[in-house]
């Protein structure tokens, strides 16, 4: 598959986007460890997350499906998963299987986690580390790998693990497996990263204190079901963000957006190079701020991002390469390493692709320097990255000649209906077949 993609007018709309899959990812899992009830109502169906609600299921969870964006999950407690009968497919999702690790180390079974090609080459030392400290036995291939093979039936201790790169993956892992574990389990960020863990234990009942840059869990809290409402997704709402600030004389509003503070770099970014954003309406969807996010065209300025803010948008930087590609002036990222083991080398990625349309990017290991310009049309490679292919793509709708972003089947994991939604703003992406 493929998008080809026209010079588009966006232009005055509202629009939703699909449910955060950070949240969904964790309703699935600390619903199924609950005792009671848990129902979900706004889930992202969306390719990770059903990899995800297929592995819950495969170890022995009741979960039904009403609807398409709705879950009923009948918890069997911290003790009641069932082993699976063959390895669990996580499909594309880092986020399911970094998680799971954690989840599952404390079980009495063992386990296997693996994924498609883009997953099964990503990086997994960082949660095999610590899981180790705590007495996990977990092997993957001789570079770190996966497939997964987790040790079942073996006593977890607390761990107080100073994360040595900022990961919400990682620092989730570690408290999971602190349910597990005997006395405290603590990690200390380098960085403030993605609370939504930390947040939906809180909500069913387990008690997580945070001490400055460190959070902390007692071993064998019991969760309880609750309701969770999933908030649309930032991750999501950039791309039409990002649209409506390039578009000539667009004023879009996003409803429903979750703005958790931990997540909002990429609207303190964009506002810094000049964008004209405004959060309406800031209310809670239990433990998730949310708020409608209105964005009017407006004239983005280069300059150095702040590496602090880096966290806080690290899935967002590709959207953020094609705001500096669009600004006036050059913009330099640095503190961005991280973003080389996601599901490609997202910054040789981003880079490549902005050079073949008319781009000068300058790459260094942990950053890069883009000079603004002006986006001439051609083939670009998104390497099966959904969030490389939804960027690209969203710098053809001002491209001065068509472009085509290659193999984009990846895109349905965070975005389904991509292209129908940025068609509801005037957007003209097309999906096509090979050939």
């Amino acid at each position: 598959m493929r998008f080809e993609v026209t010079p588009s007018k966006v232009s005055d709309a509202s629009v939703t986007v699909p449910g955060d899959k950070s949240v969904s990812h964790r309703a699935l899992m600390l619903g199924s460890i609950a005792n009671g009830r848990t129902e979900v109502s706004g889930f992202l169906a969306g390719e990770d997350c059903l990899a995800t609600l297929a592995a819950m299921r495969a170890l022995g969870v009741d979960i039904q499906q009403p609807s398409e964006t709705e879950m009923s999950i009948d918890g069997v407690g911290l003790y009641g998963l069932h082993a699976p009968s063959q390895a669990l497919d996580l499909g594309n999702s880092g986020t399911a299987m970094r998680l799971m690790a954690g989840l599952l180390c404390g079980q009495a079974f063992d386990s296997v986690l693996s994924g498609d090609a883009s997953l099964n080459s990503r990086p997994m030392g960082r949660i095999i580390t610590p899981l180790t400290k705590m007495g996990a036995a977990i092997e993957g291939d001789c570079d770190g790998t996966p497939p997964l093979q987790i040790a079942g039936g073996l006593n977890l201790s607390a761990i107080h693990y100073d994360l040595p790169m900022a990961s919400a993956q990682v620092k989730s892992a570690v408290l999971l497996a602190g349910l597990y574990a005997k006395d405290e389990t603590s990690v200390l960020e380098p960085a403030v990263t993605r609370d939504h863990t930390e947040r939906m234990l809180g909500s069913m009942g387990v008690k997580v204190t945070t001490d400055g840059s460190r959070i902390s869990l007692q071993g064998g809290q019991e969760l309880q079901g609750c309701d969770v409402r999933v908030p649309a997704d930032l991750s999501s709402a950039a791309f039409v963000m990002l649209a409506a600030v390039l578009a000539e004389n667009a004023d879009i509003l996003i409803s429903n957006v979750g703005v958790n503070p931990t997540r909002t770099g990429v609207i303190d970014i964009l506002q810094g190079m000049g964008a004209d954003i405004t959060l309406l309406n800031p209310q809670l969807l239990g433990e998730e701020p949310v708020a409608d996010i209105r964005v009017r065209s407006s004239k983005l300025q280069g300059g150095s991002v702040d590496p602090d803010l880096v966290s806080l948008a690290i899935d967002e930087f590709p959207i953020l390469f094609v705001a500096a590609a669009a600004a006036a002036g050059q913009t330099v990222f640095s503190g961005i390493g991280e973003l080389r083991v996601k599901e490609s080398d997202r910054i040789a990625a981003m880079s490549e692709g902005l050079r073949v349309l008319g781009i000068q990017v300058d790459e260094s290991r942990d950053g890069a320097v883009v000079h603004g310009g002006h986006f001439s049309g051609g083939t670009v490679n998104s390497y099966g990255d959904h969030r490389v292919a939804m960027s690209l793509a969203i710098a053809g709708t001002v491209a001065t000649d068509t472009v085509i972003v290659d193999d984009v089947a990846a895109v349905d994991t965070s975005f389904p209906g991509f292209c129908e939604r940025m068609a509801s703003i005037g957007a003209y992406i097309r999906p096509v077949g090979e050939g």
